[in-house]
């Protein structure tokens, strides 16, 4: 009997045996990590000189509540904080918005006002602990609560560092939580890049972000390919405003997926590296800090299983190792029982103690990029760039990810990617253990986190009283200041940091820059 063919998530065929035969000169092993195209990592010594920031993905409910959480983490041992918002706070609507309904708290935290944000970071010192903000549409709007409240504490904003996700390019192509048309979207970005490059030095203005492609449905070569054509967008951007690809290059980062299929994932973060020192290169950069692709990851959240949720250990450790193979600097593992509901405390300290294990007990962190050399993971890295670079040139031709988005290319290819993928489990050619073999009919009662409605209603008294007491008139001519920047075309961080300063809210930016740009429909 024949063996049957084997392929990797993204359809790259899997040979029985591999050999020297099948490694391309370019990757023999004669490259250092260190050194460009950095396909063995950014850093000469990578885990032996520092670990990757171990981050919780946590918020719900309101601040207090999420500043709880944050407490326990930084307890358990994480090194930086990853903050989640709810819908109302991501698509720029107040807790006292109609369309806010049924949804504050519920998958993040809520933020109004600087007062919210004030409460969430209550006894946690911003000048020390690096914050990562899952925020795109008004990921500048929260930048600036962010730096408004280090300015009320007396921090000094060279000392702030972490992210801004503020991809919105993948919100239209896999997402949905946009506001405003693209181009008024990408002007709002290169507005960040340009006052973040003068103000906050050591903070990273965007997250590029292949993670919610992946979870959308695409392969591990469509996450990199759309990943990294629309970072080329953004840089293209930002040359256009007159910025230095040096300087704003080295504050660009990226975030991806990690799935189980352990060695594609691997070689996909290595190509990846070496893909974008070749585009940043292109493009003008010179700077070798310019060229690295520095990024954080995410343990694939649609790979979770609600039946038999606790083999869900066993998937994030898999995909842990994956993502430290593969050289991340930064890791977020999800908690077992995040397809049932928000991790309970029990599981985010599991899933932060399997980082931990690994870096500790496994050994893979004595040594950079320990999987080097690999017949096998040498020859599908470069699969996975030539499938990728294919994808991306066909994205150029169209004339980059905006046309590509607009025109529901990547919006398309995702969906059947998505299709074929839930087919294959449907017909048992992929098997996912608990859900389409070896099933259980032993139930176990697992915990679940549930967020109650009078949440809602607390966000909604706290923003009564604060408007009960704050200047309308300063707050009448912040909003008339932020529109006027919109309309003149003049960089709007300043004005929206003096408007929240004033306490002006996030739905009255939000809807300031509606009342110029309008809303995007797809």
């Amino acid at each position: 009997m024949q063996d049957e063919s084997k392929r990797t998530d993204s359809g790259i065929e899997v040979k029985k045996v591999y050999t020297q035969n099948d490694v391309p000169t370019h990757l023999n092993g004669t490259q250092l990590p260190g050194e460009y195209p950095y396909t063995r990592g950014v850093q000469s010594d990578m885990y032996r000189g520092k670990l990757w920031t171990m981050r919780q993905y946590a918020g719900f409910s309101t601040a207090e509540e999420s500043n709880k959480r944050y407490h326990f983490l930084l307890a358990q041992g994480v090194m930086g904080l990853s903050v989640a918002f709810d819908l109302p706070t991501q698509i720029g609507y107040d807790a006292d918005h109609s369309l806010a309904d049924g949804e504050v708290g519920k998958v993040g935290v809520s933020i109004c006002t600087l007062e919210d944000m004030d409460i969430l970071f209550k006894d946690i010192p911003l000048d020390k602990i690096s914050t990562s903000m899952t925020i795109n549409s008004t990921g500048f709007i929260l930048l600036a609560f962010y730096v408004a409240l280090a300015k009320k504490r007396g921090i000094d904003l060279t000392l702030l560092s972490g992210t801004i996700q503020n991809d919105i390019l993948k919100e239209y192509a896999a997402r949905g939580t946009y506001i405003y048309p693209p181009k008024n979207s990408m002007r709002i970005i290169t507005d960040i890049f340009e006052w973040s490059s003068t103000h906050l030095p050591k903070w990273n203005s965007i997250s590029i972000s292949g993670y919610h492609i992946r979870e959308a449905g695409s392969t591990a070569v469509q996450e990199i390919a759309f990943t990294l054509s629309n970072g080329k967008a953004y840089v293209k951007a930002a040359i256009e405003k007159g910025l230095d690809i040096n300087i704003f290059g080295k504050r660009l980062s990226f975030f991806f997926n990690a799935h189980n299929n352990l060695f594609e994932e691997v070689a996909k973060f290595r190509a990846a590296r070496k893909m974008w020192a070749q585009i940043m290169t292109d493009l003008g950069a010179t700077d070798p800090k310019a060229l690295m692709l520095r990024f954080h990851t995410q343990t694939g959240g649609a790979t979770l299983t609600a039946q038999q949720p606790m083999n869900n250990i066993s998937r994030v450790t898999i995909q842990t190792i994956a993502a430290v193979l593969g050289g991340t600097q930064s890791l977020h593992t999800n908690g077992y029982d995040e397809a049932l509901g928000l991790p309970t405390e029990e599981a985010a300290a599991i899933a932060l103690k399997t980082q931990q294990v690994v870096a500790f007990e496994s050994g893979i962190t004595d040594t950079a990029d320990p999987l080097a050399g690999s017949y096998f993971v040498e020859s599908l890295t470069n699969e996975m760039e030539k499938k990728a670079l294919e994808l991306i040139e066909q994205i150029d031709a169209m004339g980059g990810s905006v046309a590509a988005i607009e025109s529901g290319f990547m919006q398309n290819k995702i969906s059947e990617s998505a299709y074929i993928y839930q087919k294959d489990i449907e017909a048992n050619k992929k098997i996912i253990v608990g859900v389409n073999q070896y099933q259980s009919s032993n139930d176990i009662d697992i915990p679940v986190l549930r967020i109650d409605e009078s949440i809602r209603l607390q966000q909604i008294e706290k923003l009564k009283k604060l408007k009960a007491i704050r200047d309308e008139n300063k707050v009448a001519l912040c909003l008339l200041a932020i529109k006027e920047a919109a309309v003149q075309n003049t960089n709007l961080m300043p004005p929206v940091i003096e408007a929240v300063e004033q306490f002006c809210t996030l739905g009255e930016i939000a809807d300031t820059l509606r009342s110029v740009f309008g809303e995007y429909q797809a």
